[in-house]
């Protein structure tokens, strides 16, 4: 930079010679190079000063556009540290006419912030008065406890209790929203449903899992994220199955039952229209595993999927349906009853002497073990465990529950002559109520194999064949004479034709070995309408016992029986069958064969 001076010599010389005065000349220089300076640090500061406006109007859009795209986008929860991402949707169970069996409802849980607390004896003694399952001095040693920050108390609130914690004031008492899994229905269809739980959960959301039933069998289809919004239709109908509850309950009540079940299936489909267990659970407030006793005796086993029982002479069906499907017998063919009939120190015994001899129809209608026994003999044990596995009787029976695989039958170690008798009328062999119902549905429909389901079938699709038609149409004839002229007669029901067969086996002493005394496990399985079956029924009472007479009854046809008929006339009108005479069944059978 050229710095001009302030006393120029030529100009000094110049005023001189003028006679003016030199000095006036610095003063004008020193003026403008003040006034140059003066200049130059005012623009200086200028452009300063529009570069910080700049970078504060920069800073500024950055801030506002920050803030605008967190308000436009969807919230990301922090929990103790931890970024949620928990899904807690899940698509509805409805049964087969979209009727609301699960679904989920918005609710919340509560927490505690230990730092954020002021008064936590009062706040603890506050929710002891809400939830009376709440200590007092336990919470507030909890909530005073200076390595806790975070304390969940609550996983589910009603709108009640949500208020009443609210009225308490305090600020360290905060609320997670959440979704919960409700069943409407309460109790109806408690074993087919399962129930829900909590899995994962966060301050903002928690996930609901399946813990048994098909909850927990169609877990991944109930949390697919493609098919949240169309709702899992189940093949139950739950106007039926109310009503065979409220009728196996009233029956098992009457008749001091230690427990009951009951299964309706579709004898074509295969499809369960209702499965009851007793006792039961609410959903709502599932009970915890029990930890001693009999398994059976918990209101969460399953007695129509899990319990396998030796089912008495229901199973004298399968044996009459075998002899007659190889040829073996004809109904009329006549059969040695003389009893007892002996094998080595063992003698099987009927309930009443029937005479020298019975055709085979009236080794059914009069349930004889001995004339059932010697129909098996000359068929031997191969071919029975062959007919049996056919029926899916000799392995678990599949069905859309959790609980269903885990249950096996209990057969012989060894299948001798003996265990080939008994298990024809139903001894030294257990199945479960579920499979009883598939089997008695194949051997009506025709022949065809049922395999069970809980989902809703549009169309008919038949399995493989069992038996032949033949066979088939013999069965449905001696199962409804059984109803008309021998064991089940309290099943007949006007303008339902019924056709059955009972069961009553004594129960095994898992103790001591052998059976117990005076426990019979009560059995009948039914078809309706009897010339044409479209059902089959299966009601099992544990160790019921009919005092209504002068001594206690405890065989089927005094137990299940009644009940079962009691049933029927309730859920077929539901099940939309017209009332019908049974002299038309009887004329339709009689053509049939």
């Amino acid at each position: 930079m050229i710095r001009t001076p302030l006393r120029p010599l030529a100009r000094v010389l110049q005023a001189r010679e003028k006679g003016e005065n030199p000095d006036l000349i610095e003063r004008e220089n020193r003026r403008l190079r003040q006034e140059a300076a003066r200049d130059h640090a005012r623009s200086r500061a200028e452009t300063r000063l529009l570069a910080l406006a700049l970078l504060f109007v920069c800073a500024f859009v950055v801030l506002g556009a920050r803030m605008g795209l967190l308000a436009a986008t969807a919230p990301i929860e922090v929990s103790r540290g931890v970024i949620e991402d928990i899904s807690s949707a899940r698509a509805d169970i409805v049964d087969r006419n979209g009727r609301v069996l699960a679904s989920n409802m918005a609710t919340h849980a509560l927490y505690a912030e230990t730092r954020r607390m002021v008064a936590p004896e009062h706040a603890a003694r506050e929710l002891a008065r809400i939830f009376p399952d709440v200590d007092a001095d336990r919470m507030t040693a909890r909530f005073t406890d200076p390595n806790r920050r975070f304390i969940w108390i609550r996983s589910r609130l009603s709108p009640e209790q949500m208020q009443a914690v609210h009225d308490i004031g305090e600020p360290g008492l905060l609320f997670a929203p959440r979704e919960m899994r409700v069943y409407p229905n309460g109790r109806i269809a408690a074993h087919i449903l399962g129930g829900a739980s909590y899995g994962q959960q966060g301050v903002r959301a928690a996930e609901v899992i399946g813990v048994a039933g098909t909850e927990l069998y169609f877990e991944d289809r109930l949390r697919d994220p493609d098919l949240i919004d169309e709702p899992l239709r189940l093949s139950l109908d739950l106007s039926v199955q109310a009503a065979v509850t409220e009728v196996l309950e009233g029956g098992k009540r009457m008749l001091n039952a230690r427990g009951a079940t009951a299964v309706v299936m579709d004898v074509q489909t295969g499809e369960v229209i209702s499965l009851v267990s007793l006792p039961d659970f609410d959903p709502n407030n599932r009970p915890p595993p029990p930890t001693e006793g009999e398994p059976a005796d918990s209101p969460l086993f399953n007695r129509a999927v899990q319990g396998y029982y030796e089912l008495g002479s229901v199973m004298k069906t399968f044996a009459v349906a075998q002899a007659l499907d190889e040829g073996e017998v004809t109904p009329a063919s006549k059969i040695d009853t003389r009893g007892p009939l002996t094998w080595g120190r063992f003698r099987i015994r009927d309930f009443r002497n029937y005479g020298p001899e019975l055709s085979v129809k009236d080794v059914m209608v009069k349930s004889s073990n001995i004339g059932t026994a010697r129909i098996m003999q000359p068929i031997g044990a191969e071919r029975q465990q062959e007919f049996l596995r056919k029926f899916g009787l000799l392995s678990s029976m599949p069905l859309e529950l959790a609980e269903a695989g885990r249950a096996r039958p209990l057969l012989p170690d060894r299948w001798s002559e003996l265990s080939v008798m008994t298990i024809s009328y139903g001894h030294g062999m257990s199945t479960s109520p579920l499979a009883l119902a598939a089997g008695y549905s194949a051997l009506v429909n025709g022949g065809y194999r049922v395999t069970p389901t809980l989902l809703r079938q549009d169309q008919v699709q038949p399995g493989e064949r069992l038996i032949s038609e033949r066979a088939s149409e013999q069965i449905k004839l001696m199962l409804h004479q059984v109803v008309q002229e021998g064991t089940a007669s309290f099943a007949r029901i006007p303008g339902y034709p019924v056709g059955g067969k009972t069961g009553s086996a004594d129960k095994p002493n898992p103790q001591g070995g052998g059976y117990k005394e005076n426990a019979v496990l009560a059995t009948f399985a039914s078809v309706f309408p009897s010339h044409e079956p479209r059902y089959t029924l299966i009601v099992t009472l544990d160790e019921p016992v009919d005092t209504t007479g002068p001594e206690p009854r405890r065989t089927a046809g005094w137990t299940a029986v009644p009940v079962s008929a009691e049933i029927t006339r309730r859920i077929a009108p539901l099940l939309g069958l017209r009332p019908g005479s049974v002299s038309a069944a009887e004329a339709a059978l009689a053509a049939a064969q």
